[in-house]
């Protein structure tokens, strides 16, 4: 295998678990600022946080996830592209850029004082990277 090949791995983990931890915080804040009346300055601090959160953390490390997982699997016999388990994966990974779209759309709603969903709304919305990794996780270390 490749040399280069446990680097690539190693920053492909840590830039997923850093875009996770982002997707996982994203939808909690919008929670919290459901709460807030708009205008306030405790509507503004959640702005500021979300924007930061959104354009400094997660963002960036979603594209790191994909440059160093598009550099694992360019590396030749790593993937079994024939592979169902592959596909699955590569569907769920594409469900959290969806997500992460979504929460880049919510973000923009808050910072204009828009409040398109109920509190409620941002709370399923919670759950859903927590479903997208258990399946990204399980299709890559199981392979069902």
């Amino acid at each position: 295998m490749n040399a280069v090949f446990p680097w690539f791995l190693a920053f492909h983990i840590m830039s997923f678990t850093a875009w996770m931890a982002g997707l996982f915080y994203l939808p909690r804040l919008f929670v919290y600022h459901c709460q807030t009346v708009p205008g306030s300055p405790e509507s503004e601090r959640f702005k500021l946080m979300e924007r930061r959160l959104l354009r400094q953390i997660t963002t960036p490390a979603a594209l790191a996830t994909l440059f160093f997982g598009g550099a694992l699997a360019s590396i030749p016999h790593v993937i079994d592209w024939s592979a169902p388990w592959w596909w699955a994966k590569l569907a769920g990974v594409l469900g959290l850029f969806i997500f992460h779209g979504a929460c880049a759309r919510w973000r923009r709603d808050f910072a204009a004082d828009r409040r398109p969903h109920a509190e409620r709304f941002y709370r399923f919305a919670n759950e859903v990277p927590t479903l997208l990794m258990a399946l990204i996780v399980i299709m890559i270390i199981v392979r069902p």
